[in-house]
């Protein structure tokens, strides 16, 4: 919905280009990474320094809070507000300069710091700070917090890494840091007038990150303002460019994991390791483990030493043999109960990723339940570490409270999120004020690594004391004396349990289609599976990843899975988003989800957009009129199976000049598509005129037949037969045609797809057989919506019993593809659902060179077919796969066994994608 505010009108009247202050946009911006809600007025993309300058200007004019915004990584609601939000990351994200005489980069505040370590590696530099989420956090945001991230002892915090800042103060001033200025003298009298309480407050260890650090203004320091402003949260001025420091990157990195029987031995152990100069030493519990097995398969994880907790520590340095040897002998002196040596680096990165996902990952607590954040960074002195543990888990079984510990156990720092029942009044403000003085008898912290922001600022009584906390104030005043830059945060804080955004959203139980099995049948639930930790805004294909293709086409926060599900979040609170399901909100923020379903795999806190986004259209257009394409390509089975009484006829008529553009247009279709070619037989037609050819003996396997397969590329099944006799395998059919619904699905059709489904399931489960899919789509609806969609026994067991191709053949040993280059293109739904990891083993066994792209082909399923979708399914399809194709040589096989996929390759390129089914069949005596 169109709308716009004051704020907004008088930020366009001063000649600012992008200001969208729609409520679309407010809702996208209404949340970080927190828990925290606070819609904004108005959202400014700033296109240069001017426009953060003149944005500011007209804010301190109206009095409305401005606040600095990278990409919403925020943990503690340092990047909402409820005035104007500067997003940074937009325009401002460029890589000015790298010197590498000098090792330093000049960079916007919002570029990214993946891309930042892209420019300086060509150098042998990097930026020291490597947070979780730096594939798309920025730099602008680190400074903000004073990030630090897993390699802080090796590197040290962003204050650490930061030569020069240019900035604006709340007044608009510009200062350079450091540098000297005027408006900095009555700042040099407040630090003279309590040396005492800074030097015995501030700067006590290494992850005192809470509060302003005043430390650096003490003269034996320096009166380093700059080391002041990072970490302060965007509360005393506005970053706009910064010189960092770059260092070299080792020539050797080696892994150390060690075993523990329990997390607080872990912690015990973590601070002795300091002596052998490691660059990271991260503790992680076994249950963040287990989840990484249960969501992603056994493979995910490189086999670990034995205990219930770890170490993971890596050592860095230029001489192999030297590095080598404080390995060894960290481990001898680790007082583990076991150890392994990690030098592969894809083995060591592998473990890393969990490390670095652990945000997600333990977004469901070890009950099951949603476990928030809120109090996931305290810190202590690290050599307490260990007695802190224990105290605090005794303090969360008092409360009957769950979660997974990990974090920078060697520096401190206590990740943790935690299954309270927020909903229960005055709960969670009563448990962080019992924590925080949990915290303070350590001597710590109550943010190590990611602010206090609103989560933890009103915290800060319990750990400072009076004249600090006046400190604060009269250093706040010194360089935003309105209090125009994100107020409520550090200073006069907003209540820790004000704005919270979980308990502000309705539950929705009844009169849905699917059962949201894990998430309570609570839609409501499943929507705030997103925490915001912004994995959908990073490019994933890099790691074999999905998610999220059409971000990545666009770079726009509503066409991410996170900002999908902010605008979902928001319609379920009723204020900005006030329409419910038919709310113009939500269908223009799921307009272009391609229900390629990479996010249930591939974000960390498992959000499965394509089934939200089908459920919606469910109860939009349910007893109403449908969008054209829903008629056409939503019920493409029913129209195939009655052209395919007479393929070469409708063929025909469809070449006929004029009749394939009309027929698409009226279809809801785009007209640079071509309509696919009917078989001139059917799969099932050749299956019952060659069946007293072929052997009946053999395992018996129950081949289900999509709609492709059986209307349009029947040589696939044919294929699929033929490999899977030779396999020794006896191929069966169901009686009947049956569909799995896919096409209902996905345009959100749910009553009748679950008719057909329930069709379906049936007699697959009276077979008793094992179950083979070729449609990858269609093999995942068996897995997966089936049991979603019906909730019986029958569909979990027909899930139980569908394997892929390759799954099937997995004991098998194929035909020889030993010099066959191959670029892979694995279907989006085949990733999500199943993993692709038995068609690399099949094809590893085989001989075959194999490049395997990640991304998505752009097609999926209806969305590149339906108008408006053509552009951004092209974009997509420039992501990975054109380029692959473009790059393969001419004898290289396009392997891709999702018909969506084969279709674009033939509507894009002029190579010809191939089943595997058809790989091996080919291959066979």
């Amino acid at each position: 919905m169109r709308t716009s505010t004051p704020i907004g009108r008088a930020l366009r009247a001063a000649g600012i280009g992008e200001v969208c202050d729609d409520s679309t946009t407010r809702a996208l911006y209404s949340s970080d990474a927190s828990l925290y809600r606070v819609p904004p007025q108005a959202v400014v993309r700033a296109r240069s320094i001017d426009d953060v300058a003149t944005t500011l200007d007209v804010c301190s004019r109206e009095g409305v809070p401005l606040t600095s915004r990278g990409t919403g990584t925020s943990l503690a609601g340092n990047a909402v507000g409820p005035g104007v939000v500067i997003d940074f990351s937009r325009h401002l994200n460029r890589v000015l300069s790298v010197d590498p005489e000098t090792r330093t980069a000049r960079v916007q505040p919002g570029v990214v710091q993946a891309e930042l370590q892209r420019a300086a590696a060509p150098h042998g530099l990097r930026f020291g700070p490597d947070p979780s989420t730096h594939n798309r956090c920025t730099i602008g945001g680190m400074i903000g917090n004073n990030a630090c991230g897993t390699r802080a002892l090796g590197y040290g915090r962003t204050s650490d890494n930061v030569v020069a800042l240019e900035v604006l103060t709340g007044t608009g001033h510009p200062l350079t840091l450091p540098g000297e200025d005027p408006v900095l003298e009555p700042l040099r009298e407040i630090v003279a007038r309590d040396l005492a309480t800074i030097r015995t407050e501030f700067g006590r260890f290494g992850r005192q990150v809470s509060g302003y650090a005043l430390e650096h203004l003490l003269p034996e320091n320096g009166f380093d303002v700059r080391k002041l402003f990072v970490g302060s949260e965007g509360t005393l001025g506005i970053t706009t460019e910064a010189t960092v420091q770059l260092v070299a990157d080792p020539a050797v990195r080696t892994m150390v994991v060690l075993g523990y029987p329990d997390i607080v031995a872990a912690g015990n152990a973590a601070h002795g390791l300091l002596g052998f100069r490691p660059t990271a030493c991260e503790g992680l519990d076994s249950r963040i483990v287990d989840i990484v097995r249960h969501r992603r398969g056994p493979q995910a994880v490189p086999p670990l030493p034995s205990g219930a907790a770890w170490l993971f520590v890596e050592l860095a340095g230029d001489d192999a043999d030297e590095v080598r040897g404080r390995a060894k002998a960290l481990a001898q002196a680790a007082a583990a109960t076991d150890v392994l040596h990690v030098e592969d680096q894809a083995r060591a990165a592998a473990l890393w990723r969990i490390r670095e996902e652990g945000a997600g990952l333990s977004a469901r607590s070890p009950k099951g339940l949603p476990a928030h954040a809120g109090w996931e960074d305290a810190a202590v002195p690290a050599h307490r570490v260990g007695d802190y543990l224990r105290d605090f888990e005794e303090l969360l079984a008092g409360y009957d409270i769950t979660g997974y510990p990990y974090g920078h156990f060697a520096d401190g720092c206590i990740h943790i999120r935690l299954d309270i029942p927020l909903e229960v009044p005055g709960l969670f403000r009563e448990f962080l004020f019992e924590a925080a003085e949990l915290v303070a008898e350590y001597g710590g912290s109550m943010s190590g690594e990611h602010g206090d922001g609103r989560a933890r600022s009103e915290l800060l009584p319990v750990m400072y004391s009076p004249d600090a906390l006046a400190l604060f104030g009269a250093v706040k005043s010194v360089f935003d004396p309105e209090n125009v830059l994100n107020p409520g945060v550090l200073v006069d804080p907003r209540p820790v349990d004000a704005d919270l955004r979980v308990p502000a959203a309705g539950k929705i139980r009844e009169g849905l289609a699917f059962r949201y099995l894990e998430d309570g049948g609570d839609f409501t639930q499943a929507v705030h599976r997103c925490t915001g930790v912004g994995k959908c805004r990073a490019d994933n294909t890099g790691t074999g990843g999905v998610m999220c293709p059409s971000f990545l086409a666009t770079r726009e926060e509503k066409d991410s899975t996170r900002g999908r599900a902010r605008v979902l979040q928001e319609m379920l609170n009723g204020h900005l988003v006030a329409e419910s399901w038919q709310s113009p909100e939500v269908h223009e923020a799921l307009d272009l989800c391609l229900s390629c379903k990479g996010c249930l795999s591939d974000c960390p806190t498992g959000v499965d957009m394509a089934t939200l986004k089908s459920e919606v259209l469910h109860q939009t257009y349910r007893g109403r009129r449908r969008p054209a394409s829903h008629y056409g390509l939503g019920r493409l089975p029913q129209w195939a199976a009655i052209a395919s009484r007479a393929p070469r006829a409708v063929n025909a008529l469809v070449r006929a000049p004029g009749v394939a553009p009309l027929g698409l247009t009226v279809a809801g279709l785009d007209r640079r598509r071509r309509v696919p070619r009917f078989a001139p037989r059917t799969f099932r037609k050749w299956f019952a005129d060659t069946l007293s050819r072929r052997s009946r003996t053999g395992d018996p396997v129950l081949l289900f037949v999509d709609t492709f397969t059986e209307y349009f590329t029947p040589e696939i099944g044919v294929a699929a037969v033929r490999a899977l006799e030779a396999a020794g395998h006896s191929v069966h059919l169901t009686d009947e045609p049956r569909c799995c619904g896919l096409t209902w699905i996905t345009t959100g059709q749910l009553d009748q797809a679950r008719k057909i489904l329930g069709r379906t399931v049936a007699e697959l489960f009276r077979s008793g057989m094992p179950i083979v899919g070729l449609e990858p789509s269609c093999t995942a609806v068996l897995r997966s919506d089936a049991v979603e969609l019906l909730g019986s026994a029958p569909a979990r067991l027909v899930a139980d019993s569908t394997t892929t191709l390759a799954e099937l053949l997995a004991d098998w040993e194929p035909p020889s593809l030993d010099g066959t280059r191959i670029v892979a293109q694995p279907h989006c739904h085949h990733h999500a659902v199943m993993g692709w990891g038995a068609d690399a083993a099949l094809l590893r066994r085989a001989g075959a060179d194999v490049q395997r792209l990640a991304g998505c082909c752009g097609l999926a399923g209806n969305f590149g077919v339906e108008r408006g979708h053509y552009d951004v399914s092209v974009a997509v399809a420039r992501t990975q796969l054109l380029p692959a194709v473009e790059a393969a040589s001419d004898d290289a096989v396009i392997l891709a066994d999702g018909y969506s996929c084969r279709t674009q390759l033939g509507d894009l390129t002029t190579r010809r994608g191939m089943h595997l089914a058809e790989l091996l069949a080919s291959r066979l005596p």
